[in-house]
């Protein structure tokens, strides 16, 4: 009875796996079906420029064309290298990042926690709006809000500091102190945002094992260290992955209107990829140069990713994200 049974399962194991690939397709169509766009939109947006990055390998010329003009191999990132450039782009790019990241993710947990130890239903939501509109405002007006403070001719803060009869101080010029301003402006804008995730998160977790940490004696500080963090775990990683694929992505509408393009004074601190590319095209039309360092910037934050997730799955195989 035994054999029967073990041979009917090989059977049935045999013919699953001698599905086609088109019986697969006809087996899920409405799910394929669902993500059609996103299909679609990763094939049109994503894969089909991926020729173009050939620019990065040429001496691109209008008349000739991608294909047509003369390949120059590794020179525009030679170039690149040489002009140190490239490890200033990646440095910028790589360390603001991460203070967005850990510092992003450190103020929306906090915020949170905070959130759900409210009381007041009335007052949790008004604060969740508030703090949630700034994700809202147009990169354009941050920057605008940002010159009107720290202008030095009538901005705000310094109107202040003449009404105390001090010096006026310019901003513009003190490279030095556009990281933190850069960061701080990051964190305003997007930590309402994100604490919305790790709310949502910690209102998943089960009531009944709050209520019993509490009929136990637990106070607030044991119930956020011993449930509530460990409970948010999961969700911090997979976030964590999912930033880590975007570490050479800059925010370039947040750098660019704070900053501008153009003072050369703040380059060696504000200045990342995205800015860079930006300027090489509008001011130089340098287009080799400018798929170099965008190539550049793809690749290794592809290795980045797999690194990572490596390493994730090696510490734990269910916090990976394949």
């Amino acid at each position: 009875m035994k054999k029967k049974l073990m041979q009917r399962n090989n059977s049935h194991v045999a013919t699953i796996r001698k599905k086609t690939f088109w019986e697969k397709v006809r087996d899920n169509r409405t799910l394929l079906l669902m993500c059609l766009p996103a299909i679609s939109f990763f094939i049109i947006f994503a894969y089909c420029p991926m020729p173009g990055a050939y620019i990065a390998f040429t001496d691109f010329n209008y008349k000739s064309g991608i294909f047509g003009s003369k390949f120059v191999g590794f020179d525009n990132f030679k170039f690149l290298i040489q002009s140190g450039s490239l490890w200033q782009l990646t440095r910028n790019t790589i360390l603001y990042n991460i203070a967005f990241i850990v510092l992003g993710n450190m103020l929306q947990i906090f915020v949170a926690i905070l959130l759900n130890e409210v009381k007041n239903k009335l007052f949790k939501k008004v604060a969740q709006t508030i703090m949630f509109l700034p994700y809202f405002i147009s990169a354009v007006l941050i920057g605008l809000l940002a010159f009107n403070v720290l202008n030095y001719d009538f901005g705000f803060m310094n109107s202040i500091i003449k009404f105390f009869g001090g010096d006026p101080i310019k901003v513009y010029s003190m490279p030095m102190a556009w990281p933190i301003i850069i960061v701080i402006v990051n964190l305003w804008q997007q930590t309402g945002y994100g604490s919305i995730v790790y709310f949502a998160s910690i209102c998943g977790i089960d009531s009944s094992i709050i209520e019993a940490a509490e009929v136990d004696g637990a106070n607030i500080i044991q119930r956020i260290r011993y449930i509530i963090l460990p409970s948010l775990k999961p969700t911090a990683i997979i976030l964590f992955l999912f930033a880590i694929g975007g570490i050479m992505k800059g925010n370039f509408g947040l750098f660019y209107n704070l900053v501008g393009s153009s003072n050369s004074l703040l380059f060696p601190t504000t200045d990342i990829i995205e800015t860079y590319v930006y300027r090489t095209l509008m001011n130089n039309f340098n287009f080799a140069n400018s798929a170099a360092v965008g190539l550049y910037q793809s690749v290794f934050g592809f290795i980045l990713v797999m690194v990572c997730n490596w390493i994730v799955k090696k510490i734990d195989e269910e916090y990976a994200l394949f």
